[in-house]
Parts: structure tokens; C-alpha cells; sequence
């Protein structure tokens, strides 16, 4: 586990009880809703371990459906995520399930939204720190400390040495670059982390001057 400050073991600004159990899972719902890019229909959570024993106690609960609202571990909204679901016209549910060898703070959320859907694995690693485990069944791990662009692309020779010049030539620094893929010359998924601030402007840069990119989805830190 990577500290960078006193303030990080402390724990993080939040509303509580628990930094693993509260805040970290606010934080994957938080990344979830913002891979899945649009305002999600359903929501179910595969809970296990740790999590899956005392999800309701320690609010793990009101925390993943607050991030999957788009609510951070800070916001007074978390402890009526439920409400606030209902309003949103939000269906979910919790199911305990065994997810293999991670973490024991691991959770599945699944979303689906009007056009698309996300799959994804994530573990609460301790002091509100979170590490996304797979994504769509591939194993791309990261902890959204850092802007993160989610390149969804076809398998194409070039590829990342277009988004490499394409960052460099903008004034990005890449802290981080991940690739998996179902196949080869098959649809594909990047992790690409950098250092600096991300706006829209660089996404429709990308959109456009990178032919086998299909889909794009920025992943902000707290």
C-alpha cells in the first residue's frame, strides 16, 4: 500500500464510519458510475468477504450507491443514498457472492444505463484507498488517484504510440498505461493515467485524431 502524506493513514475526509468499509466504497461506486458514462438504470452489487459480512453496519451499503449517484466520500447525501436512489428512480440490490483471490473488501458492481452496461471488480484496500481489480472480465487495475482515461479501442498496431505523441504533444505526462484486450486485432481497453488535469477538450482531441479509438471515458480523483 503507497502513502504519500500522514494525512492518507490518518484517512480521508468522509462521512463515516469506516474509511475501508464507507469511504473506499463510495469511491468505487464513484469510479463505476463514471466508466459506465451516463446516468445508470440498475445497479447490483456482489459483495464479499469482510464486506459482504457487515455491509449494512458499516454502511458499505448507502456508500456504493452513493458513488454510484455520483456522490464522493465527503458528501452529506451519503448516509440517504437509498433515498436519494429512490428519487433517482434507481433499481439496485445487494447479493453476497465469492469473486476469487482478492481482497476481502472486494465488491462486483454491475450497472446498466439506457445504452450501455459495466462489469466491474474493485477492492477497498485500506484507508479509503480503492484499486479497481478487473473491468469488463480484464484484469486492468487502478486506483483513480490520478485523472484516468478509459480508451475503449480496436487492436491495432500504433495504438498506443498514437495516444502517447497525441499526450506528449499537449503537455501530458503518463504516470501510467495499461493495455487489455479479448483478442488480438479485437476490441481492446486502455488504462491510461496522467498527471495533469483532464478536460473535455483533450477527449474530443483523441476522438478525432486517433481513427481505431471507439469510446473514451475520464475517470476524475476526489
Amino acid at each position: 500500500m503507497k502513502y504519500q502524506s500522514a494525512l492518507e493513514i490518518i484517512g480521508p475526509v468522509m462521512v463515516g464510519p469506516s474509511s475501508s468499509h464507507t469511504a473506499g466504497a463510495a469511491r468505487i461506486g464513484r469510479i463505476a458510475r463514471q466508466v459506465l458514462g451516463e446516468t445508470p438504470k440498475k445497479a447490483v452489487f456482489h459483495l464479499m468477504g469482510s464486506f459482504a459480512e457487515t455491509y449494512q453496519g458499516h454502511g458499505t451499503d448507502v456508500a456504493l450507491l452513493a458513488g454510484v449517484l455520483g456522490y464522493g466520500p465527503d458528501s452529506e447525501q451519503v448516509p440517504f443514498a437509498k433515498e436519494r436512489a429512490v428519487e433517482a428512480g434507481l433499481d439496485y440490490a445487494f447479493r453476497r457472492a465469492n469473486l476469487g483471490y482478492f481482497h476481502p473488501n472486494t465488491v462486483a458492481v454491475e450497472l446498466t444505463g439506457e445504452s450501455r452496461s459495466l462489469h466491474m471488480i474493485a477492492s477497498s484496500i485500506g484507508g479509503g484507498k480503492v484499486e479497481v481489480q478487473e473491468l469488463d472480465g480484464l484484469p486492468l487495475k487502478f486506483g483513480a488517484e490520478r485523472p484516468t482515461l478509459i480508451l475503449y479501442h480496436t487492436d491495432v498496431r500504433g495504438f498506443l504510440a498514437q495516444v502517447s505523441h497525441e499526450l506528449d504533444s499537449h503537455g501530458y505526462n503518463i504516470a501510467r498505461l495499461a493495455l487489455e484486450r479479448w483478442r488480438k486485432d479485437g476490441p481492446a481497453v486502455t488504462v491510461c493515467e496522467v498527471d495533469e488535469p483532464v478536460d473535455d477538450a483533450l477527449l474530443n482531441l483523441l476522438r478525432e485524431r486517433i481513427p481505431a479509438l471507439r469510446e473514451i471515458r475520464l475517470v476524475q480523483p476526489d
